[in-house]
Parts: structure tokens; C-alpha cells; sequence
């Protein structure tokens, strides 16, 4: 069995997003951007993690979650720039009060919705290339039969 351990180190917490480095198998991949990073930790109460929460602007508990391959997304699967991978984005399994935790393509806050985008961060509060990043990304993580992401 093929795994692989994703690791987005959390470097830059602002008011109004978050921006990160993510490493697969300990190699720097990309730069990732984020929601407010809300001090939400996996190991805290779910009544304490929906009272800190805003819908939409919070950027998920740190902890280690499972990523699923296999899982058609609603509501990108029928954008043509995901047409490649069959609407299958990685999914972020069990993360307390979020649903549908994906990683994908955005550039800016209002792009993540509580999601972690991919890209390069050159321009300030923002990922660019996220398109080719995203791809990249997806090649890579299906050579895999068990994917673990670790957000700090």
C-alpha cells in the first residue's frame, strides 16, 4: 500500500485569510491560502468549534485528517476546468462541523469557503497559478492508496 503524508504548515494567520505551505511526503509542493484561522483545534469539544465558527470564513480545526480520491463534488464536477479528474476532488474526511472540506482551485478569500486553495503565493492575500498547481497536485496524489493531511 502507497502513502502519502500532506503536511500545510500554517505561516501566516491575518485577519481576514491564512496562508500556508504544504509538503507532501516532507517536500515542499506549493503554497496553500485559507480562511481566518480561528484557533479551532481537531481535539476541542464540536460545541466549542461551532461557537467560534463563521460559515464560510473559518479555516478548518488543525489536526490530521484522511483525504478521499474518489468522491465527486456537486458543486465543481460540472466546471470544465475539473472535466480532467471527473469532478473527483481530494476531500478532507470527518472534519468536525464542516462538510465537503475539498482542495482546489482559487485565488483569493472569497474562492475557499472554508477549503484549502493551492498555488503560489506572489501576490499578497492571494495564490496564483492555482489551476496548474491543482493539477499537479491531483497527478501526484492519485499514485497514492492512503492520503493523511496534517494542518498546523
Amino acid at each position: 500500500m502507497k502513502k502519502c503524508t500532506i503536511k500545510v504548515s500554517r505561516d501566516h494567520k491575518l485577519p481576514d485569510y491564512t496562508i500556508g505551505k504544504m509538503y507532501i511526503n516532507g517536500v515542499y509542493f506549493c503554497d496553500t491560502l485559507e480562511d481566518t484561522d480561528r484557533g479551532l483545534r481537531q481535539s476541542m469539544p464540536l460545541s466549542d468549534i461551532k461557537m467560534k465558527k463563521i460559515a464560510g470564513e473559518t479555516a478548518i480545526p488543525t489536526g490530521q485528517y484522511s483525504i478521499d480520491m474518489n468522491i465527486v463534488s456537486p458543486k465543481y464536477s460540472t466546471r470544465d476546468v475539473y472535466k480532467f479528474c471527473g469532478g473527483k476532488l481530494p476531500r478532507l474526511i470527518n472534519v468536525q462541523a464542516f462538510e465537503g472540506v475539498l482542495i482546489h482551485i482559487g485565488n483569493t478569500k472569497n474562492d475557499t469557503e472554508g477549503c484549502i486553495l493551492v498555488g503560489e503565493n506572489k501576490v499578497k492575500g492571494q495564490v496564483i497559478n492555482s489551476t496548474s498547481t491543482f493539477v499537479s497536485l491531483y497527478q501526484k496524489l492519485k499514485e497514492y492508496d492512503s492520503i493523511v493531511i496534517e494542518i498546523s
